[in-house]
């Protein structure tokens, strides 16, 4: 396999034969970062900006903004109390834009004096010479970055260096000692090689041991290594490294590259600016991944990323700090598994062919599941009892989540009866016609139901959820990506283990894949080209994170559950207390429990209004009271902050509403669209509520608790979805299906149907009831 920066020049070379890469002896070996999320530890952190980074597209002068965002980011972490060194270019450009002006002055002024103005548009640049340049700009460019970063009262100070100062032992120590002042006083080094003197560089001049300063590349991973940095952060105009050119078509950016695991690396062009330590570079890229490589033997972790992306320049440091995806990290330490994007991969693949099986087959899996939850009973038990164990010793988990956590007897065969359901409902799913069209003689139109595709399901502390989403997608024909809480990892594992035996059956063991790697939920959420839909399973605050990262993926799911429990003037009393007492209490911390009780005006000061109250005190539901409600008493219980509240425990919000029309008004103000409910003894007046009620699940004279694919007959659900399209309400089987169109002609083409055409259209439905010719069915 070969590594690329950019698509030209390809020169491939062996890792153990690269001079370059040789063992530093100035630093004893360390140990660097093996994953990215260590990252948040380093304390002392190089960052080298590149030419392409620092200066702007025509090569003349400094890009501003990209350096001022990149100061900012520099100096918080810096305020942090973390060790900030950056190296630098941008010295040639700068002096090149104050040359350039000088001359066009000085041109300017003779060709006006002697030839007349119209002369002066023929003025032709000498060419520059890089020294006088680099001379010319290494004091502005200084000055610059003092200005910037006396913005965040951060002080700086400049270094210039030659490949003859890490020669002599004497300089480098003296260089060592200035760096580690400097540090120890909380001031940001700005490092260069001083391109004004440094003479040419000598071919091979690499010594056993060092590495030469050729560029500011290898100047990074020398002094990283000298001043035992944890991270070098190398920017330049590049993603990172790829699995091949970018720009083909199978081009993959390496989020991770292990060394040890490659035999050669494919670079790509030089940089379009700079000039590299005064030195040439025969490729800038060539030269950045073994300076990379060189500092990762010296126990530096390293990053290549670009710095020149409008869209994430602003956070592209930061980002990498805080471990997430950008780049291209460099580890010594190769994971024992999978990478998720190669887990991905294996899952669709193996997911078109679950989708191929015929629907028996499908179904025969979920059974096969659904077995194995009965007879490996106890391994599960003993694997939730560790989980419970940890969870508890640990002391961080609430009730409610060490609840859910919770497996038994009952739950397991709970879950066995629900998967049998979804195995006799999967019977005629996939590829079922849900239209036909006859659009003109023998051209035949259908729409059937095919799979989403590879569906993300990300939960918390719900090991239960596993079985039951593996056999929707199971019985949907989808791939399937795991990404459970490590509060279950061990439940988790066995269950996912089951599921991986049930597809055994037909060969698509690798359909369902557990994401057991320190993948953050917000690096699987940028997984765009991989990924067809994410499922959220777990708190609101989860499920509004993976909202906010997934921008390039659908999220099916809802934020919050703030449902709302209307008493009407004229409902009944024995169903008001069991509706409401059911709603509340059976389990507070469901996303269909009753957070907010409604209740008609006409209701208060009546027996029935006291015995709800006395109701929700039995059993212990601490009372918010609203703001209407609030002004009715003399003595009001607390006063609710906020109307839109979801406490996912036993308190609950009393508001006073005028009509079913100011309730209706009132839950889509301060509602979720979730489950919402009235209770009343009026006909009319529940038809009302049900149809102007604008949620997901609406109810008269029923629980909220009801809002659940269980119950709802679903077998089981992925979630409960409020969005406007594709599902809504508990999410079963139907809703992880799509459609596409099937066209079946004999040669027609669109030019048959126009005005000179020989075909008319007929547009004729046809009965769905019976498949067309050579259609699979279904049972």
């Amino acid at each position: 396999m070969s590594f690329s920066c950019f698509p030209t020049l390809h020169a491939v070379r062996q890792w153990s034969n690269v001079p370059f890469l040789t063992v530093p002896l100035a630093r004893a070996h360390g140990k660097s970062f093996a994953h990215r999320s260590e990252l948040r530890q380093a304390k002392r952190i190089v960052v080298k900006l590149g030419s392409a980074v620092v200066t702007r597209g025509d090569e003349c002068g400094l890009a501003l903004g990209r350096l001022a965002s990149i100061v900012e980011q520099v100096a918080m972490l810096q305020n942090q109390g973390r060790e900030m060194m950056i190296v630098t270019s941008g010295a040639v450009a700068f002096g090149k834009q104050r040359l350039r002006h000088e001359i066009l002055l000085s041109q300017s002024v003779r060709q006006a004096l002697h030839s007349g103005q119209n002369q002066l548009k023929d003025m032709s640049l000498p060419v520059l010479e890089a020294r006088a340049c680099a001379a010319a700009g290494q004091s502005g460019l200084m000055a610059l970055y003092e200005a910037m970063f006396t913005q965040y009262s951060t002080c700086t100070a400049q270094i210039l260096v030659t490949n003859l100062d890490f020669h002599d032992d004497q300089k480098r120590r003296n260089l060592n000692s200035t760096l580690h002042e400097l540090l120890r006083m909380n001031i940001v080094p700005i490092i260069n090689t001083n391109d004004a003197v440094v003479p040419p560089p000598e071919p091979n001049s690499d010594l056993q041991g060092v590495i030469s300063i050729k560029d500011n590349d290898s100047l990074a991973a020398r002094l990283a290594v000298e001043m035992r940095a944890d991270l070098l952060i190398a920017l330049s105009d590049v993603e990172g490294l790829y699995d091949s050119p970018p720009g083909t078509d199978d081009a993959k950016l390496l989020d991770t590259f292990y060394p040890g695991d490659q035999q050669s690396i494919t670079y790509g062009t030089k940089s379009r600016v700079g000039i590299g330590g005064m030195e040439a570079k025969v490729c800038v890229q060539a030269h950045c991944v073994k300076a990379a490589l060189w500092a990762l033997q010296g126990g530096t972790s390293v990053v290549i990323a670009n710095g020149t992306h409008p869209k994430v320049t602003g956070h592209v440091i930061t980002d990498i700090v805080e471990g997430k995806k950008v780049g291209t990290f460099f580890s010594e330490v190769k994971p024992a598994g999978p990478t998720v994007e190669q887990q991905t991969d294996m899952a669709r693949t193996a997911g078109r062919t679950l989708a191929s099986l015929l629907p028996e087959q499908r179904s025969e899996i979920i059974y096969a599941l659904a077995d194995l939850l009965t007879e490996k009973r106890e391994e599960i038990l003993s694997a939730n009892k560790k989980d419970l164990e940890f969870a508890i010793n640990s002391g961080r988990m609430p009730a409610s989540m060490l609840k859910r956590l919770s497996l038994s007897p009952s739950k397991l065969n709970s879950l066995a009866i629900g998967l049998r359901q979804i195995a006799v409902s999967s019977q005629d799913s996939v590829g079922r016609v849900l239209r036909r069209t006859r659009v003109a003689n023998n051209l035949d139109l259908e729409q059937i139901t095919v799979p989403i595709g590879v569906l993300l399901v990300i939960f918390e502390s719900r090991p239960d959820c596993l079985p039951q989403v593996s056999a929707l997608a199971i019985a949907s024909g989808n791939a399937l990506l795991l990404k459970g809480g490590k509060e279950a990892a061990n439940t988790n594992r066995i269950l996912h283990e089951l599921a991986q035996e049930a597809l055994s059956v037909h060969n698509v063991r690798d359909a369902i894949q557990l994401v057991s790697t320190r993948e953050e939920v917000e690096d699987l959420c940028r997984l765009e080209k991989m990924i067809d839909l994410i499922i959220p399973r777990g708190s609101s605050q989860l499920v509004r994170d993976i909202q906010r990262a997934a921008k390039g993926i659908p999220v099916l799911g809802h934020s919050e559950g703030i449902c709302h429990v209307y008493v009407d003037h004229e409902a009944s009393i024995d169903k008001v207390l069991k509706i409401v007492r059911d709603s509340k209490c059976d389990y507070p911390a469901a996303c269909n429990a009753m957070e907010t009780l409604l209740v008609h005006r006409d209701v208060l000061r009546t027996p029935l209004f006291d015995q709800i109250i006395d109701m929700l005190r039995t059993e212990q539901v601490k009372i918010h009271a609203g703001p209407r409600f609030a002004s009715y008493l003399t003595f009001s219980p607390s006063e609710v902050k906020s109307l839109r509240t979801e406490y996912g425990d036993l308190e609950c919000c009393i508001e006073v509403v005028d009509s079913m029309q100011e309730a209706v008004d009132h839950i889509h103000k301060y509602g979720s669209s979730h489950t919402d409910v009235i209770i009343t003894e009026n006909e009319e007046t529940a038809e009302q509520f049900l149809q102007l009620v604008d949620s997901a699940c609406v109810f008269w004279n029923a629980s909220s608790r009801f809002a659940d694919g269980y119950r709802f007959g679903l077998g089981a659900e992925v979630g409960i979805s409020t969005a406007r399209i594709h599902a809504r309400g508990p999410v079963g089987l139907e809703g992880l299906l799509t459609t596409k169109w099937v066209l079946r002609g004999d040669g027609q083409t669109a030019a048959d149907f126009s005005e000179q055409g020989s075909m008319k259209f007929l547009h004729e439905n046809l009965p769905v009831a019976q498949p067309l010719t050579g259609q699979r069915t279904s049972n």
